[in-house]
């Protein structure tokens, strides 16, 4: 059983590099411990086999009285360079951490060694914490989107979170302004996602792509423009901006897929990316299952931009 199928979820303290959990009566009535604590973990923690086996085999599991030990912050290098940079925290715990992506940085490094990434920033976050833990992101956004970006704060986290992404249990709802006043009948585009082979940076829908699904799932419709909420099935390189541009509502700013300029406005700063916000982020906890929904608020520039655009919302 997976985390969050269950509605009895484990409590735990943390104690340095031990988490410390009472499984109950499952364990504490078994005559082989050993076998029943292996039954939890997995039934009921979700525990992956691969990080139980090394649990065991570097002696990360102890039972004391009731009490069941467990190794699940071990001491970890980063894994990157920790650089200082102004982080916005949205949601921080022992397994997980929830930082705002601003506009203009990338998650992480792309080879070049120019820029101080998201992670970077992340490592310094949690050299400031007196955490040592590695940077591990489990999503990515485009360096000018901006959003919500989930990192786990050990292997078992990363685990559990990586294979809600795998099963799209992991929700994440975007705020877009795009050209046009979008019909009611679109509520999904479905359709295939490669490479442009004219143009490097770009993809494009492509019937031998991968398989791409984005659902819209609310809109304010404006005079010449719409505001669309987008929930994705998917997660394919550039997947929003390529499939409103294909269905001719690409977003505003973003010239690489033919999005209409931002309109100036005086005495202050247009939107000089594709209007494309992060605004939500839904898991269930790695640990406790708890559904969590974090919001991250607009950022100015989208905000100015909507605020031009929607003086006849209808």
């Amino acid at each position: 059983m997976k985390p969050g199928e269950s509605a009895k979820k484990p409590g735990g303290v943390r104690r340095g590099e031990w988490l410390e959990t009472m499984p109950g009566r499952s364990v504490t009535s078994a005559e082989d411990k050993g076998e029943a604590i292996d039954r939890w973990l997995k039934e009921t923690v979700g525990m992956p086999d691969k990080l139980l086996a090394r649990l065991r085999r570097e002696d990360g599991i102890q039972w004391r009285g009731d009490r069941l030990r467990l190794a699940l912050f071990p001491l970890r290098e980063p894994g990157i360079e920790p650089v200082w940079h102004e982080l916005e925290v949205l949601h921080e715990d022992d397994f997980c951490l929830v930082v705002h992506k601003p506009a203009g940085m990338a998650v992480h490094p792309d080879g070049s060694g120019n820029g101080v990434t998201l992670d970077h920033a992340v490592a310094a976050h949690y050299a400031a914490s007196g955490e040592n833990c590695a940077v591990r992101h489990i999503h990515r956004l485009d360096k000018e989107t901006t959003g919500p970006v989930l990192y786990a704060k050990n292997e078992f986290a990363q685990a559990i979170l990586d294979e809600a992404m795998r099963d799209k249990a992991i929700s994440r709802r975007y705020a877009a302004i795009v050209r046009g006043e979008v019909p009611r009948s679109l509520t999904v585009i479905d359709q295939p996602i490669g490479r442009d082979r004219h143009h490097a940076g770009r993809r494009r829908v492509s019937p031998g792509g991968q398989p791409a699904v984005t659902r819209i799932v609310g809109r304010e419709v404006w005079q010449g423009a719409s505001l669309l909420r987008i929930e994705l099935e998917t997660g394919r390189t550039h997947q929003i901006r390529v499939h409103l541009s294909h269905v001719g509502h690409p977003l505003y700013g973003d010239e690489l897929y033919g999005g209409p300029k931002a309109p100036v406005v005086q005495g202050s700063r247009p939107l000089l990316r594709q209007a494309l916000h992060g605004e939500a982020l839904r898991f269930a906890h790695p640990w406790s299952g708890e559904e969590l929904d974090i919001g991250d608020p607009w950022p100015d520039d989208m905000l100015l931009l909507q605020n031009v655009l929607s003086g006849g919302i209808r």
